[in-house]
């Protein structure tokens, strides 16, 4: 089995069709390259948008809690207003 080029010069040159070859080889490796960075960015931006909706909706919960128990609570206690004293 022999090499295909004889020489780094031939392996650059690819037969006359360097050009050709190294631009499709840069398109591709630049295409990728944002594929992946495109996918980490729109990643980070779902995770984010997801601990925004989780922390609203705890605060939502926590907010709903605090208007219960503070409507038992004044269910309990007589109203002592002075207007109801007269």
């Amino acid at each position: 089995m022999s090499p295909a080029f004889s020489s780094w010069h031939d392996f650059f040159a690819m037969g006359g069709y360097a050009f050709y070859v190294w631009l499709s080889v840069a398109a591709t490796l630049i295409s990728l390259i944002a594929l992946v960075a495109h996918t980490f960015i729109q990643r980070r931006q779902i995770l984010d948008e997801v601990r925004r909706r989780q922390a609203r909706e705890k605060r939502i919960s926590q907010s709903q809690s605090k208007k219960q128990q503070g409507a038992q609570t004044s269910a309990l206690e007589p109203d002592t207003s002075p207007e109801k004293l007269l």
